[in-house]
């Protein structure tokens, strides 16, 4: 399969592009596009036949469910059972945007989208030349991101072309993604219960529950396994609710260490253990921020923005991971990344790219 790449400006939308693109979605194709999140991997949501298109492109557990992208709130009715004007009080406060809601979903939605699941999730991007082609595409695209599965979500077009050249019909090429981790879920699929978080991201509990009061949060967000401490080893293993938090994802060929402590505890721990393996023969990288990252001995370190530039920090995680695999690291170190803000949604993603590897010095 040749696939073929189309660039487009959100401020000058080629709609002749969008229709090409919108044709190859209702024959039963693939396109990656933009979001202001990250890059994804589109197919017609209704046609299983599509979902199972984006599930073999990426490699992708075939249990690990797909979120549907509309256009229009009133899209949602088609496809969403049950749903509560709390949902509404959402949508219209966060959509377009980066908040994806989980719904009983209607026999309309295929199981093979879903994961198997009798729940939906949808959410609205806030992407001109995203929003364009979901609706000539039928106005229904589901849409995982556009990477392998497991590896780094894409923020730029040439990230989907190192994975997905040859794998699927087309990429719409628009530059740089603005926020760079993929949007919050919140489960609002089982009524008279308080939503709940299952994956932090832009949008944060303290935005939401400004909108509709409580929010609970999934007990295994903030919880990680398999983390090393130096005095008290090991940690009780909590079960993920949603399938999409059951599998390894955003991570780099190298293996990835997350080291918790004082900014100098920090530093001496990584540059030590940095020696130890350099002396092994082993290639070492290290992602820091503005204030550190001249500090560290290594082959290889990446500044991922200063430690108070939250939006920084998320916009160059996964370009970061990506450039250690163009590198051939062996071993990468990485600072905490706790702000006050999105920091839960940062860490949530670089702790799955470490596979829960933690360290506290």
């Amino acid at each position: 399969m040749k696939t073929i790449a189309l660039k487009m400006d959100q401020e000058n939308i080629d709609y002749n592009k969008i229709m090409i693109a919108g044709a190859v979605i209702k024959a039963g194709g693939l396109v990656a596009f933009p979001t202001e999140t990250v890059y994804g991997l589109g197919g017609d949501a209704l046609n299983p036949t599509s979902s199972t298109k984006i599930y073999s492109a990426k490699g992708r557990p075939s249990d690990n469910p797909l979120i549907i992208h509309i256009a229009k709130i009133e899209d949602l009715d088609k496809i969403a059972d049950e749903i509560s004007e709390v949902a509404y009080q959402l949508a219209r406060a966060f959509w377009p945007g980066p908040l994806t809601m989980v719904f009983r979903k209607k026999a309309i939605v295929p199981k093979e989208t879903t994961g198997g699941l009798d729940t939906v999730a949808v959410r609205m991007p806030n992407h001109k030349v995203a929003i364009a082609f979901i609706k000539e595409a039928g106005g229904y695209v589901a849409a995982p991101s556009a990477n392998v599965s497991g590896k780094p979500s894409p923020t730029l077009a040439r990230h989907v072309i190192a994975d997905m050249d040859g794998k699927i019909d087309m990429i719409i090429d628009s530059g740089a993604v603005e926020i760079g981790l993929e949007s919050t879920i919140i489960d609002l699929s089982e009524p008279g219960k308080a939503p709940m978080i299952l994956r932090p991201g832009y949008i944060t509990k303290k935005m939401l529950e400004e909108v509709v009061g409580e929010i609970d949060t999934d007990p295994t967000i903030g919880n990680y396994e398999n983390v090393i401490d130096l005095e008290h080893q090991g940690s009780e293993k909590l079960i993920p609710k949603a399938p999409g938090m059951k599998y390894k994802h955003y991570a780099p060929r190298a293996e990835l260490m997350i080291v918790k402590g004082t900014q100098e505890n920090v530093i001496t721990y990584i540059n030590a253990q940095a020696e130890a393996k350099c002396r092994g023969g082993k290639k070492i990288g290290v992602i820091a921020t503005e204030e550190t990252f001249m500090r560290y001995l290594v082959d290889v370190v990446k500044n991922v923005g200063a430690r108070d530039d939250e939006e920084a920090i998320a916009k160059h995680l996964y370009a970061v991971l990506r450039e250690f695999d163009d590198l051939d690291v062996d071993f990468i170190y990485s600072e905490e990344f706790e702000t006050p803000r999105i920091g839960q949604a940062i860490m949530n993603r670089l702790i799955r790219a470490a596979g829960h590897q933690i360290v506290r010095v």
